[in-house]
């Protein structure tokens, strides 16, 4: 059966952050969910009967580890981390205090931290008439505490890390580390991957729900937080 294939969107975004890569998916059900920066949340049900086929860009492939909505059969990652902020035992990671920082400064004056970032990111016109500050500022707190190294493993047979080369936000030893033993393609795009190569994004899609037939969910329930 083919499989079903779930979008989640990073910080900032929403869900037509998709619609460039969706394009390329010709023939490929996709469902893209959105975590309600510009609004309310919305989590279009999945068909039950149809395996999943998971893909989070950056915040999004950590929101899929640690809140486990779903059982896939393989989790893609875009621009993705499985922990963003440094630790004791994670030097590679963005500075804590960097974070900090930057939580403090949305709290003064979200906007401007808002469209700093996106531009920061690649885009080049950012909206904010419906931004909800309330929910950044939750992301926020996520990049800075949410670790789900512990629950790699839920990536499943096929786990794949789509990284650029010259990401702004995530950069290469980031990624190296947070998916370390684990098959990462590079691209020279940045941190936009699905919007600044949707083809090349689609293909690795594509490939990866040619070849699940016959596989068991990597996991048999959604988790728990």
């Amino acid at each position: 059966m083919r499989p079903m294939v779930l979008l989640v969107h990073g910080w900032g975004f929403d869900a037509s952050f998709w619609a460039p890569m969706r394009a390329c998916l010709d023939g490929i059900e996709t469902i893209a969910w959105d975590l309600g920066y510009f609004g309310a949340p919305s989590y279009p049900p999945l068909p039950s009967c149809r395996p999943v086929v998971a893909v989070g860009h950056s915040l999004g492939l950590l929101w899929l580890l640690h809140k486990r909505p779903v059982a896939w059969r393989t989790l893609v990652s875009m621009n993705g981390f499985p922990r963003f902020a440094a630790g004791d035992d994670f030097s590679v990671g963005v500075p804590t205090r960097v974070l900090d920082r930057m939580i403090g400064r949305f709290a003064e004056s979200p906007d401007k931290v808002y469209i700093d970032f996106m531009i920061r990111c690649g885009v080049a016109a950012p909206r904010t008439q419906g931004l909800d500050h309330q929910a950044l500022a939750e992301g926020l707190k996520a990049l800075r505490h949410w670790d789900g190294r512990s629950r790699m493993a839920d990536l499943g047979p096929g786990g794949l890390a789509l990284a650029g080369r010259n990401d702004p936000i995530v950069p290469a030893d980031l990624t190296e580390n947070g998916f370390d033993g684990m098959t990462i393609r590079w691209h020279d795009a940045g941190h936009l991957l699905p919007m600044q190569a949707p083809k090349w994004c689609a293909d690795h899609v594509r490939g990866i729900c040619d070849g699940l037939n016959g596989i068991e969910p990597a996991f048999a329930q959604p988790g728990e937080e």
